[in-house]
């Protein structure tokens, strides 16, 4: 039987029998593959931890809502609805949905940074579903969206919002939110992709989403509007988003609005989704 002897510090050490090692590792089972949930929530994991090691990162999701909020409805509460406790009835779920729609930019800014310090090319080289990096991004920002939404309604709350549609409702709306965020990000993770640093990415976001949140119904009713606006803000995906957050926190089931929110969520999936996979792939 072979056997292998080493010295160190001129001592023989104790022989190693070559087969039976060999006859081991074969023999020894491989773990089983990751299933594509499993890793997906555990990328997701990872960037709850960053949140976590980084809580700053949460000023975005609760100084920056509530002082849209409180800007808003004080500021133009009076003019536009007699009062702000009327005011703040209808701009809420409107703020709500800017609020969460404008901070899924930092989707594409955390991948961005991620390639720049070559971790990506650490994922890529893992036996894993290729998509889960990118999924994982998008659930660890589903947490802050969540955020978002539950510190909205709390000021909300003590400012005098009183949702007709109860708790029900009010989970309905937040909930059509997440699944239309989740869609909307993976247009950010493809700029994440393609734009060279997280500055730029920025830049590009927010020249999409400041003239999409702000030319919408979230402010106002867009039949005050001019012909020509009104045609363009009727057909925003935030305009439907904020119409059937706004009827279903109300009590309503505006199910026009709900459809077109998944419609607009299921295009940008369908669009943006293997784009994103094809320019990770080739990264």
């Amino acid at each position: 039987m072979t056997t292998v002897t080493s010295t160190e510090d001129g001592k023989e050490l104790a022989p190693v029998r070559t087969e039976s090692l060999a006859a081991l590792l074969v023999t020894k089972e491989r773990p089983p593959r990751p299933s594509s949930l499993s890793t997906s929530l555990t990328f997701g994991w990872r960037a709850i931890l960053k949140i976590k090691h980084v809580p700053e990162q949460l000023f975005d999701v609760t100084a920056f809502p509530i002082m849209n909020l409180l800007m808003f409805t004080y500021l133009f509460g009076g003019a536009l609805a007699g009062s702000p406790s009327e005011y703040i009835q209808f701009v809420l779920p409107g703020i709500l949905v800017m609020s969460v729609v404008m901070i899924t930019m930092y989707t594409g800014v955390s991948v961005n940074i991620d390639i720049e310090k070559g971790v990506f090319d650490r994922f890529r080289s893992l036996p894993i579903w290729r998509p889960s990096a990118m999924v994982g991004y998008l659930l660890g920002d589903a947490l802050r969206y969540t955020i978002a939404s539950a510190v909205m309604l709390t000021v909300g709350l003590a400012l005098g919002y009183r949702p007709d549609g109860g708790i029900g409702g009010v989970l309905a709306g937040i909930a059509l939110l997440l699944v239309f965020s989740f869609a909307f990000s993976w247009i950010w993770t493809m700029f994440g992709l393609m734009l060279r640093t997280e500055k730029s990415v920025m830049s590009v976001s927010m020249m999409v989403i400041f003239p999409l949140t702000f030319l919408s119904n979230v402010f106002v009713d867009p039949r005050t509007m001019p012909g020509w606006l009104q045609a363009f803000v009727n057909n925003s995906p935030i305009t439907h988003l904020a119409a059937a957050v706004r009827g279903l926190m109300a009590g309503d089931w505006p199910a026009g609005e709900v459809a077109w929110s998944l419609g607009w969520a299921g295009l940008f999936l369908l669009v943006f989704g293997p784009v994103t996979m094809r320019l990770y792939n080739r990264k």
